[in-house]
Order: C-alpha cells, then structure tokens, then sequence
C-alpha cells in the first residue's frame, strides 16, 4: 500500500510511472542503438536519457499531471533543469552499474532508471514542472505580471 504522507495521488504516480516506462524504452532503444555503434556508455545515457525526457515532458504533461495549460519558456526550461539532472544522474549510475560493477547494460537499466525515478525524476516533475503553484490556466495567467509573480499578492 502507498504511504498517504509521500504519494498524495496514487493514480499520478503510476500515470507517471506509466510514461516513465515508455519513455525508457524508447530511451532503451536509443541508448543499445548509440552502444552497437561504439559510442562510450555514460555518452549513450546521457543522450538517451535526454532523448526518452522530451517524450516524457509529452506524456507527463498531458496524462500524469492533466495540465493542458500552454507549454511556457519557464516550464519548459524547469523540466529541461530536471531533465538534463536526470541525465546526468543516470550517466553516472549506469557508468557505476555497467563499467565498474560489470552489470550487462540493459539490467543495469532497468534498475538505475526505477532508483533515480523513486529518488529525483518524480518529485522533482511534482514540485517543480507540474506542480500547483506552476500550473495556470490561461484566466490566471492574466494576475501574473511579467516576471511570474502573482499582481494582487502583496511584497513582503
């Protein structure tokens, strides 16, 4: 059973858990594509993981989080922060995994991938992409000013 306290919308969860496998095995393809052709493991992750991200952006916004909100530059580029995190996060496990440990590759997947979710990639997406405060319809962007900040709240 899911702790109430750490997963406020089970069905979010598994939507993004969802995406998240299909974005890897897109990612999977990518990433046994790069290695047949030589290029080095952490190099092959970190542009597979980038690859599988923009159509994890796709899939998380539209179903795991429901915002059909316009796409912005500011949305765009916190998924983008936590994205090129979670690439660079994956390279170095996958290295640690695959180069130092000596697990087969696609293993080594599997579990780096499922840890770095649970760990950075789905509360960071929760908090800092698709997250309340971020999310906006367009009527409510119209109280935002131009730097973000809402026209009616008060400076403190």
């Amino acid at each position: 059973m899911l702790n109430p306290l750490l997963v406020k919308n089970p069905r979010r969860l598994l939507t993004a858990g969802f995406g998240g496998v299909v974005a890897t095995l897109f990612d999977v393809s990518l990433l046994a594509l790069m290695i047949k052709h030589g290029i080095a493991i952490s190099v092959a992750a970190f542009f597979a993981a980038a690859a599988g991200a923009v159509m994890n952006f796709v899939l998380n916004k539209y179903i795991a989080f429901r915002d059909h909100t316009p796409i912005t530059f500011q949305q765009l580029s916190r998924f983008g922060a936590v994205a090129v995190a979670t690439a660079m996060l994956m390279a170095l496990s996958m290295h640690v995994v695959v180069v130092k440990i000596g697990v087969h590759f696609l293993p080594a997947k599997a579990v780096c991938a499922a840890i770095v979710f649970v760990i950075w990639t789905y509360p960071a997406q929760r908090r800092l992409v698709f997250g309340r405060s971020y999310v906006r319809t367009p009527a409510q962007w119209s109280d935002v000013d131009d730097v973000g900040h809402d026209a009616g709240a008060s400076a403190a």
